[in-house]
């Protein structure tokens, strides 16, 4: 399964901004520019796992939760995500998801 670096990205500002860092406060604790940054939150660059690590140690969050989006046996396990998903989905698009996500949760 490939990273969805735009998710990671979206994660990675959310927590962020919760430490009410700015991106030239991070990109300094980081060593890295402000344009790599906001690059990373907008998903345009692939992280390392040790950026990625660093990172997480100075937002103080796990890196489960930036590739998950929480853990994996929690009720919301990506449901923030899926909202975000379906945000600028078209109607018949919604109805395609919701029917396969049917099939796949009905499946014994």
């Amino acid at each position: 399964m490939a990273l969805d670096y735009a998710i990671i990205g979206e994660r990675l500002k959310r927590a962020r901004l919760s430490k009410k860092l700015t991106q030239e406060q991070l990109a300094e604790q980081l060593d890295v520019s402000v344009a790599f940054l906001s690059r990373a939150e907008r998903g345009n660059v692939k992280i390392n796992l040790s950026r990625l690590t660093q990172i997480c140690d100075i937002l103080d969050i796990s890196i489960g939760y930036i590739l998950t989006g929480t853990g994996s046996n929690s009720k919301s396990y990506l449901a923030e995500d899926f909202s975000n998903l379906l945000k600028n989905c078209p109607p018949e698009k919604i109805k395609l998801i919701y029917d396969i996500a049917k099939v796949i949760i009905n499946q014994k």
